[in-house]
């Protein structure tokens, strides 16, 4: 008897476990790629990332996309609420379904990237319906936060409807009327038809709208946030969207995804070789070893220390220096002359020719 006791309890044993592992859900730390201590910005950057990537319009040969990408959703929506992040900490998925509605919420796709997918119905429905002003403003952006990413913060004054005394006409719209003018005859005209509503007024609430800028991000990108721009009375508020603009820097330029800087040296650095160090947007430093003679607008190449591409951060542009000579300014005895031309040994060279 005591081995079939041995065998139960080994059978409950492991349907315990499995059934436990059942209660406790799906890993939303590992479906992000996030360890469990990250912070917010570092779990909103990692799920912007793989939403682009698992997104199912993108992954149209891939059956089980829709599955991947709704783990991807509830992981975000749980792990980017400081709440439910505590409750699904000690309590797993399970304690999370039992504490919150997840099915009620917002999809977080749209929320986060606005309307950069299509998502059919819910955006269609919005559009039949009167909406106020999309509003647009530029973001100046510096090119370091470029080159490493950042999270800007903007504190938006949104006007939110309210209740308030009495009512008001609403949902206007025209329709045919038709009046008897006597017998047999009858008279068709448009009217204004409208119902009666409780009154509201608009107060101007304050919302903090958090920004990502990812590296890479190109002059001109454009930033909304669904349903924050004007209000309608009897709609849906419009958009805001934000243009990103990259601010003019005083020693890097900008060119698709490659730098370009200028470099001023000494004339005698120019003739026997020099080595330097070049600060960089992150501050990294940039090595820079010459051994050969350096003539006015030189310019070298340095693979990869360019700005990141947007699409794949692991790939970078690369950095263009150009170097200008300064000459020195005093005059040179008849000696060093005599001295300079021995060491040249160049005949004097004088061609004339168009160089715009």
């Amino acid at each position: 008897m005591r081995p079939r006791i041995s065998s139960i309890s080994i059978g409950l044993t492991v349907l315990i476990c499995l059934f436990s592992l059942v209660l406790a859900g799906r890993d939303f730390y590992k479906i992000l790629g996030v360890s469990r201590n990250a912070n917010l910005n570092q779990i909103k950057k990692a799920y912007r990332k793989l939403a682009k990537e698992l997104h199912p319009d993108q992954n149209k040969e891939d059956p089980k996309a829709q599955e991947k990408f709704q783990d991807l959703a509830a992981a975000y929506e749980v792990l980017s609420d400081a709440e439910k992040r505590k409750i699904y900490d000690r309590h797993g998925e399970e304690g999370v379904q039992k504490n919150a509605n997840m099915g009620d919420s917002q999809d977080p796709f749209e929320s986060f990237f606005g309307d950069f997918f299509s998502f059919g119905g819910s955006r269609e429905e919005r559009n039949q319906r009167p909406r106020g002003g999309d509003l647009v403003m530029d973001l100046w952006v510096t090119l370091e936060e470029i080159y490493s990413g950042n999270f800007i913060e903007v504190v938006r004054y949104k006007p939110v409807a309210r209740p308030d005394k009495g009512t008001r006409k609403c949902n206007c719209r025209m329709e045919m009327k038709t009046y008897q003018m006597g017998p047999g005859r009858f008279q068709m005209s448009q009217e204004q038809v409208c119902d009666e509503c409780p009154n509201i007024k608009f107060v101007n609430e304050e919302k903090l709208l958090e920004i990502e800028i990812e590296p890479g991000m190109r002059d001109g990108y454009e930033y909304p946030f669904i349903s924050e721009g004007e209000p309608h009375i009897d709609g849906d508020p419009g958009d805001l969207k934000f243009i990103i603009r990259i601010e003019k820097h005083k020693r890097f330029e900008r060119r698709n995804n490659d730098l370009y800087t200028n470099v001023t040296i000494s004339l005698q650095d120019a003739l026997i070789g020099f080595e330097m160090e070049l600060e960089h947007l992150d501050k990294h430093k940039v090595k820079i070893v010459r051994e050969k003679i350096t003539w006015p607008g030189a310019t070298i190449k340095k693979k990869g220390e360019g700005l990141p591409k947007y699409e794949n951060n692991n790939i970078k542009g690369d950095l263009y220096i150009t170097f200008d000579i300064d000459f020195p300014k005093k005059e040179l005895s008849a000696d060093h002359k005599e001295m300079l031309k021995q060491i040249f040994g160049q005949e004097s060279k004088f061609k004339n020719y168009n160089g715009l």
